[in-house]
């Protein structure tokens, strides 16, 4: 069999914690901040663990990397 490829897309947004979860940039602060609040922006700091059901796509793009 083939190798199988990384998506370079996905390599770039995304990394895997030990337990094998999935860490995503915050969603929502890419422009407009005008109009949120500040415990809004606040929130949006940092990284989010990713819901189970998006990991297992996510997984699929990164085969190498569980």
């Amino acid at each position: 069999m083939p190798k199988l490829k990384t998506k370079s897309s996905a390599k770039k947004r995304f990394r895997f914690t030990a337990s094998g979860k999935v860490k995503r940039p915050q969603a929502g602060k890419r422009h407009g901040m005008i109009k949120r609040s500040n415990a809004q922006i606040r929130r949006l700091r940092g990284t989010t663990i990713m819901s189970d059901p998006d990991t297992k796509i996510v997984k699929s793009y990164m085969p190498y990397n569980r």
